[in-house]
């Protein structure tokens, strides 16, 4: 005796499970989702210990998941509003920088502007009269105007002062210079 092929539920089942898939596209979404607090979840189960162990499990971890979220979005609400903080305060000191640049740059041209008119001061007097004055100066201040002044004033006033004097003068002139380029 021949055993009868099975092909026909085969056939059956290679239908049923599409039109199955098909139709459960057309079904409420709702219906899917499981709600923790349901009041009926329990009904019929109420005898059974570990369907009410595993209720209650389900409900703890149900409050942990909801207290988890709400400070999750606290935390998030706190880095924003921090954020928030941060690009004002770096504004601030943005805005305070360029102030402070500009009040510097203002100050570092007065500086050379009444630097300039000292020099023009000392090239403008007798070199035995500057090195006069320049020989009571603090040396590295006197070298850094004698660096400064026309190099036939500065020559002149050099060679009217004291040659130690003048010597530390030249030196400290020296120092002044190689600073420069380095």
């Amino acid at each position: 005796m021949k055993r009868p092929k099975r092909i026909l539920p085969l056939l059956g089942a290679a239908f049923l499970v599409p039109a199955a898939v098909f139709s459960l596209q057309f079904l409420p979404s709702d219906m899917f989702t499981a709600t923790a607090a349901a009041p009926d979840f329990l009904e019929g189960c109420a005898d059974v210990p570990e369907a009410v162990a595993m209720a209650e499990e389900l409900r703890q971890r149900n409050q942990r998941l909801e207290a988890y979220m709400v400070d999750l979005d606290r935390r998030k609400a706190e880095i924003t509003k921090a954020e928030e903080s941060l690009r004002s305060w770096l504004e601030k000191v943005r805005s305070a920088n360029s102030g402070s640049r500009a009040k510097s740059a203002g100050a570092d041209k007065a500086r050379q502007d009444d630097l300039a008119r000292m020099i023009a001061l000392y090239d403008e007097m007798a070199p035995k009269d500057s090195a006069a004055v320049l020989s009571n100066l603090p040396p590295d201040f006197a070298a850094e105007i004698l660096m400064r002044v026309d190099s036939g004033t500065g020559a002149k006033i050099i060679a009217a002062i004291d040659p130690r004097q003048a010597a530390e003068l030249t030196a400290r002139m020296g120092v002044i210079a190689m600073r420069k380029l380095n």
